[in-house]
């Protein structure tokens, strides 16, 4: 075996390169798609769930965000580039995984529409809204080393006016 060969095979096991690989492969595009699925997808679930204050409706118009963002960003992550450049590694890896936590983030504060009575479905979906915003600014803490407050203040923000958008517009 040559030299070049033995440290290529011993830098691959180093725990400090699998963690950066991990992180780039899995945990980054994970949540760039948790955030996009869970804070842009909150204008048209609340815009049409307050302009119809029907359940079934806000749940369509929730289920069919999740399911078009999920597939558009699975797209977008798997065709931005090949990995080489980058070192991000498989395409197809990082665009399953960033559909499916965007499909995720988006139908999290959907599904509390199933409850036939609008407004304790009204109630519920903003409540997992928060939550998700927690368990995002936590996965940023825990990965990205972001500090907790600031990530949370970070994800709140955007949540908030994107989510003030929506509102304002289904009372329009």
């Amino acid at each position: 075996m040559s030299e070049d060969s033995a440290q290529n095979t011993s830098s691959n096991s180093n725990p400090e390169i699998e963690k950066r690989r991990f992180i780039l492969q899995v945990v980054q595009p994970g949540l760039a798609g948790l955030m996009d699925g869970t804070v842009s997808s909150l204008a048209p679930l609340f815009a049409a769930a307050l302009a119809t204050q029907n359940s079934k409706t806000a749940f369509l118009v929730g289920l069919a965000t999740a399911v078009g963002a999920g597939i558009s960003m699975a797209f977008s992550e798997a065709l931005s580039d090949d990995g080489v450049i980058s070192g991000r590694g498989s395409p197809w890896l990082r665009g399953i995984v960033e559909g499916g936590m965007t499909f995720l983030g988006a139908i999290g504060h959907a599904l509390p529409f199933l409850i036939p009575h609008f407004w304790t479905a009204f109630i519920v979906a903003s409540i997992v809204v928060g939550i998700e915003l927690v368990v995002i600014a936590y996965i940023r803490n825990k990965y990205m080393d972001t500090p907790f407050l600031r990530a949370a203040f970070q994800i709140i923000v955007g949540g908030v006016i994107v989510l003030t958008a929506g509102i304002l517009i289904g009372k329009s």
